[in-house]
């Protein structure tokens, strides 16, 4: 009886730990809106594949650094157009941001 009480209490635990863990997508997605200088600083914006491919009004003004943080694999700048590879999660972006408009 003694190791299924020690086993529950352990999976709590566990479970609390890995839910701790697990980041708010939506609250992610608007701090990444913001770094890339808001939603008017957005002039186009496409999904290929794992990548999700901006053309920004002003480049300089967005934060490369911050968004590498958010968990971008990598970011390539071609004149006002950035391509940020994200994985699966392009297309929530993409999605988010046909929200906002």
């Amino acid at each position: 009886m003694q190791y299924i009480i020690i086993t529950v209490i352990l999976l709590i635990i566990a479970f609390a730990i890995i839910k701790s863990k697990k980041k708010d997508f939506g609250i992610e997605i608007n701090k990444l809106v913001s770094y890339l200088g808001g939603k008017d600083n957005i002039i186009n914006y496409e999904v290929n594949k794992s990548r999700f491919i901006v053309t920004l009004k002003n480049v300089d003004i967005v934060n490369k650094d911050a968004i590498q943080k958010l968990g971008a694999r990598g970011i390539v700048e071609i004149d006002n157009q950035l391509k940020i590879i994200l994985g699966d999660s392009a297309y929530q972006l993409k999605k988010h941001i046909d929200s906002l408009k």
